[in-house]
């Protein structure tokens, strides 16, 4: 099991936090333009840990030379069944440095962004925090 799914699984903030390169970048599955730096990463990752019921790791795919990872995800946001996939590109430091999500189906995606956006004060006072 890579160690950023036994984080997430075992909701242990600070290993995430440690697995993300101070330059990451997350591509939301919701939001336009993609966040940029540790900080807003990990607050953004801490929301959704907020907003997640049921979460899973259903599968885990690794390209030969482990720089690149997809885990696939089933939760439950609002009462909507959600699945989606983390990619995960790890840096040569063996840290995230780049980090997209993507979710289905749209009608999950909506109770997701809608989600989120109402945790979007507290993201960005963690996320300013942290920094």
């Amino acid at each position: 099991m890579h160690p950023f799914r036994k984080a997430v699984e075992n909701r242990d903030v600070p290993a995430l936090e440690a697995l993300l390169a101070e330059n990451v970048v997350f591509t939301s599955p919701v939001a336009f333009k993609p966040y940029e730096g540790k900080a807003i990463t990990a607050a953004i990752l801490r929301g959704v840990m907020r907003v997640f019921e049921d979460f899973a790791y259903v599968r885990e795919i690794a390209n030969p030379d482990g720089r690149d990872h997809a885990l696939v995800f089933t939760a439950s946001v609002n009462g909507k069944r959600i699945q989606g996939c983390d990619f995960l590109h790890f840096d040569e430091d063996g840290r995230i440095d780049d980090f997209t999500v993507m979710v289905r189906p749209l009608s999950a995606a909506q109770a997701l962004a809608e989600a989120m956006g109402a945790q979007f004060d507290r993201i960005a006072s963690e996320a300013a925090a942290g920094a």
